[in-house]
């Protein structure tokens, strides 16, 4: 059961939002933020909350996208649930227990929230959805640096220690942005750049779940063999 949540269900859902998201780009309508007539859906131009309207910003129908899209942030409470999984891998260290619990409560959170951009379409729920998706990323940092603490702290190999050092530093710089950075239904510029940054911390966030997934493995191999 634990090696179901905590590995598994690690890799399965990362797995299936990045197909969907790649399926959602390639039916996408059309339009972004500052041109209604753009053709398709463009890296730098568009967020990935454009995949999830009931329409795209060409004032076409978005079924398509929007089910792959929304199905795959709302699949995100599964990471949040795998995470209670976890800090019974680390019992046998009573500190790194209680820093993973709340790793684990703080992921939870943070998954609760992308699931909310799944649920919340932004041409349907604007404010309820901008909340969901600006606040999900502030959940990760101190969650990140809890399971950064409990993996540099225990026998799992450094490395995974250290790829989640690196996504913490990205993801806290990813904030820091967030709170610093311009309008983007203000300025064309800005919505580039913060639509690209928004899609390489997105990869980031994927990349670091898939690569814990190894970490909790090696834990639990290493937990049955002691």
């Amino acid at each position: 059961m634990d090696n179901f949540w905590t590995v598994k269900i690690l890799r399965f859902v990362s797995v299936f939002f990045l197909g969907s998201v790649c399926i959602a780009m390639y039916f996408y309508p059309g339009g972004n933020i500052h041109d209604p007539e753009q053709i398709g859906y463009s890296f730098t131009h568009n967020f990935l909350s454009d995949l999830g309207g009931y329409q795209s910003h060409s004032d076409e129908v978005n079924f398509i996208s929007g089910f792959f899209f929304n199905v795959s942030m709302f699949l995100f409470i599964l990471v949040g649930v795998a995470f209670f999984y976890v800090p019974i891998l680390f019992k046998g260290d009573s500190v790194n227990y209680r820093l993973a619990s709340g790793g684990s409560a703080l992921f939870l959170v943070g998954t609760v929230f992308f699931s909310g951009v799944g649920l919340t379409p932004y041409d349907l729920y604007l404010d309820l959805h901008v909340f969901f998706a600006v606040n999900a990323f502030r959940f990760l940092v101190p969650a990140s640096l809890l399971y950064f603490i409990v993996l540099l702290r225990s026998s799992v190999d450094t490395r995974f220690a250290l790829m989640t050092g690196l996504y913490l530093l990205c993801v806290a710089a990813y904030v820091g942005y967030q709170i610093m950075g311009g309008n983007p239904f203000e300025s064309a510029g800005e919505m580039v750049r913060q639509a690209t940054l928004q899609k390489l911390i997105v990869i980031a966030s994927v990349v670091n779940i898939f690569s814990l997934s190894f970490a909790f493995e090696h834990q639990a191999r290493l937990k049955a063999e002691s």
